[in-house]
């Protein structure tokens, strides 16, 4: 069956660049001109991926992506052409899992796509595995399932791969490019801050107080590695 993606611009002529050629790639594709009907489509169709434009008339792109993130697993790449390094940590920080900026060619696009789709493929994939327990949490690879002290915590894709990545070698340091090609698998995110924005998401989702993390601990001048569930 084909992947959906949903497209979201409020360009007519931004839509129609997009559509055809993802249309002959095989994609079963949808589109929305505004957030409410992205909203409204993502809720309909639960696509596998959305492309998400920043600047929407009435509700903007990262209050949609805000809202994607609370009820869907989808993969979320913003596309936008706010190109300030601040406006891509604000994507990444509400839960997008890459930003493209405008203009862009077909085959990039493409080429992310399918990378964020093997990242949801990955973190979902049918082989069973154990469960990690780091502390109070329990982290299911087979599942794509994170829990603390029995509750369970929504991480996206790609914050769940690189959460995997961490947990699995505690105490092993792992630089930012490290984690760009372990977890993240893209050869096109050569930006090491995107790192940095996803492990803050992470931290304010696992952390008792991600101002003094226990379980994801900054090592100054190399990176990251998995504590003991103590903080430093």
């Amino acid at each position: 069956m084909a992947q959906t993606l949903l497209l979201v611009d409020d360009e007519r002529k931004v839509l129609d660049f997009m559509e055809p050629f993802l249309k002959q790639e095989g994609y079963t594709v949808i589109t929305a001109e505004t957030g409410l009907d992205a909203l409204r489509l993502a809720k309909e169709h639960k696509p596998s991926l959305v492309l998400l434009d920043w600047m929407l008339p009435g509700m903007n792109g990262i209050d949609v992506c805000r809202e994607l993130r609370r009820t869907s697993k989808a993969g979320i790449i913003m596309v936008t052409a706010r190109s300030e390094e601040t406006d891509k940590v604000i994507g990444l920080e509400v839960g997008a899992d890459d930003y493209l900026t405008k203009p862009f060619s077909l085959r990039e696009l493409l080429a992310r796509i399918r990378a964020v789709l093997r990242r949801l493929e990955g973190a979902a994939g049918d082989e069973p595995a154990a469960e990690l327990r780091r502390g109070d949490l329990v982290i299911s690879e087979s599942k794509c399932s994170v829990r603390k002290r029995g509750a369970d915590l929504m991480l996206t894709p790609t914050e769940f791969k690189l959460l995997l990545t961490l947990a699995a070698r505690p105490g092993i340091v792992y630089s930012r490019l490290q984690l760009l090609q372990a977890a993240l698998e893209d050869d096109l995110l050569n930006d090491e801050r995107t790192v940095d924005a996803h492990i803050s998401r992470i931290r304010k989702k696992i952390e008792d107080d991600p101002s003094s993390p226990a379980f994801i601990q900054t090592v100054y001048g190399f990176g990251y590695r998995f504590g003991g569930g103590t903080a430093e």
